[in-house]
């Protein structure tokens, strides 16, 4: 993903409701399985790391990134935003 592909996501990311939250448990399979929904259905997501929870946002999006293959956008304070393109959304464009 290129510098200009990410800043583009991140312009449509502000819009973006939290779709997800990571809570005390962590990255449990559940919130995993959520966020694989999510990002199958939306491609474009934002989820916020719960005050209690073990990770930090960053943490939270690097590792979350690595399990489901998706591509993380931004962190900023305890939410980030991840991409994953969905051949049959296809909603941004992006390769």
């Amino acid at each position: 993903m290129t510098t200009k592909d990410r800043a583009t996501l991140r312009g449509f990311a502000n819009t973006l409701n939290t779709c997800c939250y990571i809570g005390k448990d962590g990255l449990t399979d559940t919130v995993l399985n959520g966020i694989r929904d999510a990002l199958t259905a939306r491609e474009l997501i934002k989820v916020s790391v719960q005050e209690n929870s073990p990770y930090t946002a960053k943490e939270a999006c690097e590792e979350v990134a690595d399990l489901l293959g998706a591509e993380p956008v931004q962190v900023i304070g305890r939410k980030f935003v991840i991409y994953k393109r969905n051949k049959k959304v296809d909603q941004y464009g992006i390769k």
